[in-house]
């Protein structure tokens, strides 16, 4: 049983503390600064121990992880307060929202040799496995570009977000640091690092916030093109990832579940694999393989340098919509 602690009590956190209790390899201990919530998460999964500031849990008790889930402007120096006390980390994304402060963790990590992976949770999609497998086998040749098509109704699925940290982007918010750094991971993984990019960006309907919540981004992942399409108020949920490669194109429907192949030209998509997924199934995933990551016997689902590089996408995107450029990253 590894013992663990989920560092914010919101609705990350708490799905959080659900699913690596559920995992039946985890004690799950909470810290939490709001003394209603943490009362109340503490109650509704049986908690034996929580803690109201990070400080008071370091030195009160030891852990073999810890899992931040606070806004994405504290990631870094909670983390560096765990590197030092050396706890090994899952470490929700974003990874930050600047890149202050980034060597000196990588530097702590790699000194103390510390398991640490950043939530990404895509990366346990089985579909999306199944299709970069494909592509890294070489079944539909060398990719040549990636599309992506995406929304949803924001305010349905997050009805609280104008109260949360979504109103600023110093806190992770807006489109662009929410919901695009998920699929920009993703496509990173697949075909490699974005090198250089362009972004137009707007707030174009959500009520009460000024960030942006449409999206439109060009992308080079070295000789790659690449495109995305975001807004977070359409009323269909869904989104497409598209891999174009020499000789094929594979497609991921996150809204079906499933992953698509086509070879032949003028002829229609052909379903390869489609499966049943449950509200908690990835963060389950993802907790067992962040447990599997603690004994030593898998890799790192996201690589902090995976992040950083998807930190600096994020960054450059921000950058681009403000200047009206190019960024090379």
């Amino acid at each position: 049983m590894k013992q663990i602690l989920i560092i914010g009590g919101g609705s990350i956190g708490e799905r959080h503390v659900r699913c690596f209790q559920q995992t039946g390899r985890a004690r799950v201990s909470l810290c939490e600064m709001r003394e209603d919530l943490r009362k109340d998460v503490s109650e509704r999964y049986g908690l034996n121990q929580c803690f109201s500031s990070l400080d008071k849990t370091l030195q009160n008790a030891a852990f073999d992880a810890a899992v931040i889930c606070t806004p994405a402007n504290m990631h870094i120096p909670m983390a560096l307060d765990l590197a030092a006390a050396g706890c090994g980390m899952l470490i929700e994304k974003p990874l930050s929202t600047s890149p202050q402060g980034t060597e000196q963790l990588q530097a702590a990590i790699s000194s103390a040799q510390l398991p640490v992976s950043v939530a990404y949770v895509l990366r346990q999609h089985p579909a999306l496995q199944s299709l970069k497998k494909s592509v890294d086998e070489g079944r539909f040749g060398r990719p040549v570009q990636i599309v992506f098509v995406g929304g949803q109704h924001f305010p349905y699925y997050r009805p609280a977000y104008r109260e949360i940290y979504y109103t600023r982007h110093e806190t992770g918010g807006g489109a662009i640091q929410d919901a695009l750094t998920h699929m920009v991971n993703a496509a990173e993984w697949i075909v490699g690092p974005i090198t250089r990019l362009s972004a137009d960006a707007e707030h174009c309907v959500l009520d009460g916030v000024d960030v942006e919540d449409t999206v439109h981004m060009m992308t080079r992942h070295g000789d790659v093109l690449g495109s995305f399409s975001l807004n977070q108020h359409q009323p269909p949920n869904e989104s497409t990832l598209t891999v174009i490669c020499e000789n094929g194109a594979a497609r991921y429907e996150a809204h079906h579940c499933r992953w698509l192949s086509c070879t032949e030209p003028g002829s229609e998509w052909t379903v390869e694999e489609t499966f049943q997924i449950e509200r908690d199934d990835l963060f389950m995933s993802q907790a067992e393989g962040f447990l599997n990551q603690l004994d030593g016997n898998v890799d790192p689902a996201c690589s902090i340098n995976e992040a950083i590089q998807t930190l600096r996408v994020n960054l450059a995107a921000l950058e681009s919509v403000r200047t009206a450029r190019w960024v090379n990253i």
